[in-house]
C-alpha cells in the first residue's frame, strides 16, 4: 500500500473553470485544443461555444444537477456539450454510442434526461424508441448538418446564445457527471462523479506518470463515453493546455495508422485488443507504418499480455504502459512507468492512491497470493445512482471493490488474474484464464485468445481456449494438438485447454473489453 491524500480545491469549484476558462486568463486563446479530421479548434472557440451551450441548455429549462444525456460521436461537439452543462451546474451523462434503441430508453429514463444531445447519424437509434416510452424527455438537440422535425439544431442554438456565461458556483463534492459501467450482463449501473473527480485523475497520472505537458498531442482510440477515453483526450489534455486528436470513425488498423501519421500524436492510448490488430496489419507495398512521433503507448481496458508488448516493441519501437482503471475510480490507479514496465503486469500502485488485496474473509494476502483488489481514491465516484445495496456491497468507506483477482509481487508489480467470477477451479486448484492466454498468445500462429471454463461429460470443469489465428494460417486438428502442447511446455499440465476452438473473432464490449459470458 501506498498512502492517499488529497488534492487540495476551494469548496467552490466548478470543473468548467478549471479544465476550460483557465487557459483564456493564463493566454492560451490561440493553441489548438482539437483536432478533427480537417477542422481545428482553438482555447478560444472552445471557451466561446462551451459558454453557448451552457446558455443554451438553460434557456430550455435546464436546472442545477439535472442530467442531460450526451449520444455524440468524438468531435470536438462532445467537449462542448459536457462542459457546458457542467457549467450551469447540470451533470451530463455520456452513453455508449453503439447500444440498442432499448438500452437508450432504459438511460433515458433512469437518468431523467429531459434533454438529449444527439449526433445526426445517431439520432435514428433515439427514434427507434416510442415517444410513450420516455417518461421524461422534452427536447432532442441533434449535431448535424440537418436536425429532423420536432428537434433543435445544436449549431443553431449556439448560434443563438451568448458567448458569456459565468459558471454556477458548484462545491468540488456536487455531482459534476455520471458514467454507465459496461457491465457483461444486465443493465448499467450509473457512476455519480463528482466536480474534483477529473483534477485527481489529471494530477496522479496524466501529470504524474505520463508527465503530460502542453506540448503533447493525444489520441485515444478508446471513445469518449468510456471512461478511459474521456481522461485520454478531454480532460488530461485539458488540463494542462495540450491537444486532442479526435477520430468520430470505427478504429480500423488502417484508420488509426492513418490518423498517427497524418495527426502525430505524442501519447497514443489504445486497448489489447486494438494493439494485437495493429500488429496483424500490413501495407501492401511492404513499407512500415511512422509511429516516431508516439513518445508512449498506453494500454488499459484488460490486461495486456507480454507477447503483445515485446512484438510492438519490436516493431514500432514503442513502449507499451498497460495500467488497470475503472468507470467508478474513473480513471487509472495501477499504471506501469516509463523505463520501469515489466511485461504481463499492470505496473505499480499510482501514488496518491492506496490498493490492498484481501481473501474472501477480508484479510490480507502474502505476497504473490491471488486475491481481491481493493482501492483507496479520491475519484472513486460517490456511489451508483438508485442502486443502494450495489453502492454499499461495492463502495466500503474508503475502499471499493474492484471485482478483479490480482496478486502483488515482491517489487510491488500488480498480477491480474482474472476478474472474480472468471477464475476457473480445475482438479481443486483455481485456474486464471489471462495466465493461459497470455502463453497461448505468444505462439506465432496466434493473433488473440480467450480462455473461459466448459464443464466435460463428467460435469468437471475444464479449460477451453477460443483462438483467433493470424491471417493466412490455417485451422487444423494439428494445430489444435500444437497450441494444447504449448501451453502445457510452459505451464502445469492442469492448465492444458482441454478444447481449442478457433474463431473469426472474440466477442467484446464496445469498448474493448472481452464478453467472456458469450464464450461460456
Amino acid at each position: 500500500m501506498t498512502g492517499s491524500a488529497s488534492i487540495l480545491l476551494p469548496d467552490e469549484f466548478n470543473a468548467a473553470t478549471y479544465f476550460i476558462d483557465r487557459h483564456l486568463q493564463e493566454g492560451r486563446g490561440e493553441k489548438l485544443a482539437f483536432e478533427c479530421e480537417r477542422s481545428t479548434v482553438t482555447y478560444r472557440q472552445l471557451g466561446d461555444r462551451v459558454n453557448r451551450a451552457g446558455n443554451a441548455l438553460r434557456q430550455l429549462g435546464v436546472r442545477v444537477e439535472e442530467r442531460v444525456l450526451l449520444l455524440l460521436l468524438d468531435t470536438p461537439d462532445f467537449a462542448i456539450s459536457f462542459f457546458g452543462a457542467i457549467k450551469i451546474g447540470a451533470v451530463p451523462v455520456p452513453v455508449n454510442t453503439l447500444l440498442k434503441p432499448s438500452d437508450y430508453q432504459y438511460m433515458l429514463n433512469n437518468s431523467r434526461a429531459r434533454v438529449a444531445i444527439v449526433s445526426q447519424s445517431l439520432y435514428p437509434q433515439i427514434q427507434a424508441v416510442p415517444k410513450e416510452k420516455l417518461r421524461y424527455l422534452k427536447n432532442i438537440i441533434v449535431v448535424g448538418e440537418e436536425s429532423p422535425a420536432g428537434t433543435l439544431s445544436f449549431s443553431q442554438l449556439l448560434d443563438e446564445n451568448s458567448p458569456t456565461l459565468d459558471a454556477e458556483p458548484t462545491n468540488k463534492d456536487d455531482a459534476a457527471f455520471w458514467l454507465y459501467s459496461s457491465g457483461s450482463t444486465g443493465f448499467p449501473k450509473a457512476c455519480v462523479h463528482l466536480q474534483h473527480d477529473m483534477v485527481v485523475c489529471s494530477e496522479r497520472y496524466a501529470k504524474g506518470i505520463l508527465d503530460i505537458t502542453d506540448a503533447d498531442c493525444c489520441f485515444s482510440v478508446a471513445k469518449l463515453f468510456f471512461a478511459y477515453g474521456l481522461g485520454n483526450v478531454l480532460y488530461f489534455p485539458l488540463a494542462v493546455g495540450a491537444t486532442s486528436i479526435l477520430y468520430p470513425g470505427p478504429p480500423k488498423p488502417q484508420h488509426v495508422f492513418e490518423t498517427i501519421e497524418r495527426h502525430r500524436p505524442t501519447l497514443f492510448f489504445s486497448v489489447p485488443s486494438n494493439f494485437a490488430a495493429l500488429l496483424a496489419y500490413h501495407r501492401d507495398d511492404g513499407r512500415e507504418f511512422d509511429l516516431s512521433s508516439v513518445r508512449y503507448a498506453v494500454s488499459a481496458g484488460e490486461s495486456l499480455p507480454a507477447a503483445i508488448f515485446h512484438r510492438f516493441k519490436e516493431r514500432f519501437g514503442v513502449e507499451i504502459l498497460d495500467a488497470i482503471g475503472s468507470t467508478e475510480v474513473l480513471h487509472m490507479f495501477v499504471a506501469n512507468r516509463p523505463g520501469a514496465v515489466r511485461p504481463g503486469s499492470s505496473g505499480k500502485i499510482i501514488p496518491g492512491y492506496d490498493a490492498k488485496i484481501v481473501d474472501e474473509n477480508n484479510q490480507l494476502v502474502r505476497t504473490g497470493e491471488v486475491g481481491n483488489l481493493l482501492i483507496k481514491a479520491d475519484s472513486t465516484c460517490s456511489h451508483y445512482w438508485n442502486q443502494h445495496e450495489k453502492s454499499k456491497d461495492t463502495i466500503e468507506g474508503h475502499w471499493i471493490r474492484t471485482g478483479d483477482k490480482y496478486s502483488q509481487d515482491v517489487d510491488g508489480y500488480f498480477w491480474y488474474a482474472g476478474r472474480s467470477d472468471d477464475m476457473l477451479k480445475c482438479s481443486g486448484v483455481w485456474v486464471s484464464p489471462v495466465e493461459i492466454e497470455n502463453v497461448l498468445s505468444e505462439h506465432p500462429a496466434v493473433q488473440e485468445a480467450a480462455v473461459v471454463g466448459r464443464k466435460d461429460h463428467d460435469d468437471l470443469m475444464k479449460v477451453l481456449a477460443c483462438v483467433v489465428l493470424k491471417n493466412g494460417t490455417a485451422a487444423t486438428s494439428e494445430l489444435s494438438r500444437e497450441l494444447q502442447d504449448f501451453v502445457v511446455s510452459r505451464l502445469p499440465v492442469f492448465k492444458r485447454p482441454r478444447w481449442v476452438e478457433f474463431l473469426d473473432e472474440l466477442p467484446k464490449t464496445a469498448t474493448g473489453k472481452l464478453q467472456r459470458y458469450k464464450l461460456r
